[in-house]
């Protein structure tokens, strides 16, 4: 029993760090391990600890019944990677692709599984040019693991399909799922960027452009960057699937291929996109240089029409003998009624042809 600081008697005792429970929303184990889920076929998934991971893989029996798991890691913890290197057998090129950063996407084989370095926006991103974060995956017949240094949407969105009691009947089954979230997440910033544009085309129709190009060079910078990380993953899915490892099923290829061509339609979108941004920042740029070009045209229009005035003015402000029109009564009337009348044709002439 513990006293508080106000003399109250708390009837509880705070459990040892070994017994607390871990967040999985907040961060990872003592292994590095976020989350893990052990499926069965037929069977919605069920939580799984780093500690009995050694007794799984030594399990002939899990195998036979076509059982796997998924260990997501999270590398901001500095544990997760002994934990990898020391407590799993993993491909040689997924320990270098841990250590790289925001780079092309992989999908490889290596020593008999699957290495990817997938790309997507951060979990609580508002979709800005520097908010991508990678994630690399081993995809084995018994194990899937991936590590992350930040949380990212299509995963996020993977683990809430898996909390939610689907059924993956093999890891390459998970991959497929986890491209179809990929190619939503970018289909969903793809929509939201249309609707943006759209706002600023009609703008852009009214001869609007005061504040719109700025926002479209941070959209298109954005959506180029984006594509540029993810166009590479479907050409590399379809390489893989030509000549697929013997460990993956029929079933499996088809669903990756569907997945594959899924994303590949969502990066068509993101690419048709930008060369529409880029033809309204063309459209934008044509009107700035007619706007700065009439406004040039009157201000030249202004200094032509008023050199009149001040060539008589200079004429006439000079003390010298002979001035003309200086003892006339009318002077002053015909000069300006002079000026008016040249001033105007002028105008006429500047103008009347600049309608033409």
């Amino acid at each position: 029993m513990r006293i508080g600081s106000l003399g109250y008697a708390w009837p509880f005792r705070l459990p040892s760090p070994a017994r607390m429970p871990q967040l999985e929303h907040y961060g990872s184990n003592e292994d590095g391990l976020i989350w893990g889920y052990r499926f069965v076929p037929g069977q919605p998934a069920e939580a799984f600890g780093s500690e009995a991971v050694d007794a799984f893989l030594a399990d002939p029996q899990a195998s036979a019944r076509g059982e796997f798991l998924w260990l997501h890691f999270s590398l901001a913890n500095q544990a997760s990677r002994r934990f990898l290197a020391n407590r799993l057998t993993l491909p040689e090129a997924f320990h270098d692709s841990l250590g790289s950063g925001v780079g092309s996407t992989r999908l490889e084989l290596d020593e008999g599984a699957l290495v990817a370095v997938v790309h997507d926006v951060l979990f609580d991103s508002t979709f800005d040019a520097s908010e991508v974060g990678t994630t690399t995956l081993s995809i084995a017949p018994r194990l899937v693991v991936s590590a992350r240094l930040r949380p990212l949407r299509s995963v996020e969105q993977l683990r809430t399909a898996v909390r939610n009691g689907q059924d993956f009947r093999s890891p390459v089954d998970l991959l497929a799922h986890l491209l179809r979230d990929q190619a939503s997440v970018l289909g969903d910033i793809v929509r939201k960027s249309t609707a943006r544009v759209d706002q600023i085309e009609d703008r852009l129709l009214d001869n609007r452009v005061a504040t719109d190009r700025k926002e479209l060079g941070a959209l298109r910078r954005s959506l180029v960057r984006l594509q540029r990380l993810l166009a590479p993953e479907p050409t590399a899915l379809f390489r893989l699937l030509n000549r697929p490892p013997a460990w993956i099923s029929r079933e499996d290829v088809i669903d990756l291929q569907q997945a594959a061509e899924e994303f590949s339609t969502a990066v068509g979108d993101s690419a048709s996109l930008v060369e529409r941004v880029k033809l309204i920042q063309e459209e934008l740029a044509a009107l700035v240089n007619e706007q700065s070009s009439r406004t040039l045209f009157i201000l030249t229009v202004v200094t032509v029409l008023a050199l009149p005035v001040n060539l008589i003015a200079g004429l006439f402000g000079m003390n010298v003998g002979g001035m003309p029109l200086a003892s006339s009564a009318h002077g002053f009337a015909v000069v300006v009624t002079g000026l008016v009348l040249l001033t105007a044709v002028l105008a006429w002439l500047a103008f009347g042809r600049r309608a033409d």
